[in-house]
């Protein structure tokens, strides 16, 4: 596990799970006269009280424009706005806040690499390589890349328990290499990817590494600095926080050295109609308004996984997972899609003679909700040999007993297409 960089493992049994629950309103709900069962925290994971809270506190007292008025509310906000950026850094363990950029999630973090530095510093010959495992955001902007700057995409194939395949890594990260993207966990499987090994060879080539985030940072601590890698991206809705917000954090050095990738707003410091003077970091990079609640949400959804113990909370995630494996590999027909060592609460399956559309149906009608589809990562399926997976994700404030039901209602489903 010391390649995720998940730090102590104290016993499970010490995280309250129901006490948890009573943050998330969301979960308090029937679906279909069913308790909710939301075993689908890898598309998007709830966000508790205290969360909801600090947003509509800010839309209820503090609203304003940050960075831009000498008033009362503008202060506020902006306090409240760059506070939310100290805490990300800080759980990070970014060497400063600078390095902390505000996207909309993800996705844009990646584009944001790919436009700015990739536009800059890749050409003709060079190559990128991502691996089999990648969804479509660590896919298409390194392919739009290579078709504005004459690179080559390089893919590390994968093996059939669903891992990157590092013997054939080493022979693709080679002198041409000028960057490796790869993501921290599989979002289709769940795999926990071997980040030191992959790094080693990036850096034996002189490349640049960029850790796709969005399923590794709600599993695990994250370090940046352990890591060792270059670029971090992750979505706030996926670590308990609001959509449309997200972070890239970079080497403060590569980040001075990038040129902005979109104009207005807070990006500049001057602008006359000769030549406009760009912001320091990491304003560089945020250009207009940005989305304020949603950066106060995030910082919010941190505090919470401090105070009710980060860790903990791992641990009692991974419990889940081997029940769950157990559980569900245990019922006749069905078969468990990846199945590497280690990885994060994800378990996607097949149901034999069950399509998954069918199966995330009758599922629902049980009040469970899970994902069906090729979970943005159709080369996975792809390999595979399938158009789509059931795919349960687990977070933190998910129980055993929602996994039996979940057990209990794939046998109905398999009773129904017999």
């Amino acid at each position: 596990m010391s390649e995720a960089t998940l730090r102590a493992t104290p016993p499970a049994a010490a995280f309250d799970v129901e006490a948890v629950r009573q943050d998330f309103p969301v979960l308090h709900q029937e679906v279909h006269g069913k308790p909710l069962a939301y075993l689908d925290s890898a598309a998007s994971a709830q966000r508790p009280s205290q969360v909801i809270e600090a947003m509509a506190e800010y839309y209820r007292r503090d609203h304003a424009n940050v960075h831009r008025g000498v008033h009362t509310l503008s202060q506020r906000a902006t306090e409240a706005f760059e506070g939310a950026r100290e805490k990300i850094s800080a759980f990070l363990n970014a060497q400063s806040s600078r390095e902390v950029i505000f996207t909309r999630g993800t996705t844009e973090a990646i584009n944001l690499v790919a436009q700015s530095w990739g536009r800059a510093n890749v050409g003709a010959g060079d190559e990128i390589v991502i691996s089999h495992l990648e969804h479509h955001a660590n896919i298409v902007p390194w392919q739009m890349l290579c078709e504005q700057t004459g690179a080559t995409l390089k893919v590390i194939p994968m093996t059939q328990s669903g891992e990157i395949d590092l013997g054939a890594a080493e022979s693709i990260i080679g002198p041409r290499t000028r960057l490796l993207a790869f993501g921290h966990v599989s979002n289709a499987l769940g795999t926990i990817h071997p980040v030191a090994s992959l790094v080693r060879l990036a850096r034996a080539a002189g490349a640049l590494v960029l850790l796709d985030g969005a399923q590794g940072v709600p599993h695990m601590r994250v370090d940046v600095q352990a890591l060792d890698c270059d670029f971090y991206a992750f979505s706030g809705h996926k670590l308990f926080g609001p959509t449309g917000i997200g972070v890239l954090w970079g080497r403060e050095a590569l980040l001075r050295a990038m040129p902005p990738w979109q104009g207005g707003g807070d990006m500049i410091l001057s602008v006359s109609f000769e030549k406009t003077t760009y912001n320091d970091l990491p304003w560089k990079f945020e250009a207009g308004t940005p989305h304020i609640a949603g950066a106060i949400g995030l910082g919010a959804a941190i505090d919470y996984l401090e105070q009710i113990d980060f860790d903990a909370a791992a641990a009692w995630e991974q419990e889940l997972l081997h029940y769950g494996s157990a559980t569900l590999g245990a019922l006749d027909g069905l078969r468990i899609i990846g199945t590497a060592p280690h990885k994060a609460a994800v378990i996607s399956f097949a149901l034999e003679g069950v399509h998954p559309h069918d199966i995330g149906t009758i599922v629902d009608h049980a009040g469970i909700a899970i994902r069906t589809g090729h979970h943005c990562a159709m080369p996975v399926m792809e390999y595979y040999g399938v158009p789509a997976t059931a795919r349960a994700s687990f977070a933190f404030y998910n129980t055993k007993d929602e996994i039996d039901r979940l057990a209990a209602a794939l046998l109905q489903a398999r009773e129904v297409f017999a």
